[in-house]
């Protein structure tokens, strides 16, 4: 699966834009170590972050908060430093961002119809959640 997945070229300079002002941005996945790794890599994410944090390799899962804390300890920093945690899965990623003290950017894929959400922002693109972090620099 690794090898099918790509990385839209304004996905890794909208990171390139977040890194040059300041963010320090990392990834923070469910999945297989393999699997999550190799999707990372084939698609240049991995020299385009600061950081990754895979369940498989840590032996927790979103939405618990452990994750979120390796994520922010590899980039040099602690969540009680405060954030933003982008995704789009109500509870892995928005829930687990807010319990981690995260403010929360949805990415609504239309497939949570008729379920409450708390984030601070809902965008339907990556690129939206970029600008609106690019704004709270």
């Amino acid at each position: 699966m690794p090898y099918l997945v790509r990385c839209r070229p304004e996905t890794l300079d909208g990171l390139a834009r977040l890194r040059a002002s300041g963010w320090k941005v990392a990834i923070i996945t469910n999945g297989t170590a393999d699997n999550q790794r190799g999707k990372i890599q084939q698609t240049g994410l991995a020299t385009a972050v600061d950081a990754y944090a895979l369940s498989g390799v840590e032996g927790i899962r979103k939405p618990d908060v452990g994750l979120f804390e390796i994520a922010a300890r590899r980039c040099g920093t602690a969540l009680a430093d405060g954030g933003w945690m982008v995704g789009d899965h109500l509870v892995a990623d928005v829930g687990g961002g807010r319990s981690a003290g995260l403010r929360t950017i949805w990415i609504d894929r239309g497939t949570w119809p008729e379920h409450d959400q708390t984030a601070d922002h809902v965008v339907t693109d990556v690129l939206q959640a970029m600008e609106i972090l690019l704004q709270h620099r």
